[in-house]
């Protein structure tokens, strides 16, 4: 099993969440988070004025996926979410030693679906 985390633009989830369920993969969890990589956050127009912003709005999937799967999922997410620009995010791909359902205790790939 492995969990793939991505951190993308916010205005690419709609994309990424439809790149997703088009290969099969239609769950995942999502959060709002902040935060900036080697571009050191950015600018911000508010009312015509120009703000320094140290963070950067950004979203993050979390997906838990078969081995088998993982590959086809990562290039969906890159896919989708790629512009070319600096900020387009990264993707994780971790180990995952155990998933257990917890409604009814099942263990391992079959708790993943």
């Amino acid at each position: 099993m492995k969990r793939i985390e991505a951190i993308l633009r916010p205005n690419k989830l709609e994309d990424v969440r439809a790149a997703l369920e088009k290969v099969g993969y239609p769950g995942m969890m999502v959060t709002e988070i902040e935060g900036h990589g080697k571009q050191s956050g950015g600018e911000k127009v508010v009312h015509g004025k120009t703000y320094k912003v140290d963070m950067l709005l950004k979203a993050r999937i979390v997906i838990v996926v078969l081995d088998s799967d993982a590959a086809k999922i990562v290039d969906a997410i890159q896919k989708a979410a790629y512009t070319g620009k600096v900020g387009d995010g990264k993707i994780f791909v971790l180990d995952l030693a155990e998933c257990v359902r917890i409604s009814n205790g099942e263990r391992g790939d079959i708790a993943i679906g």
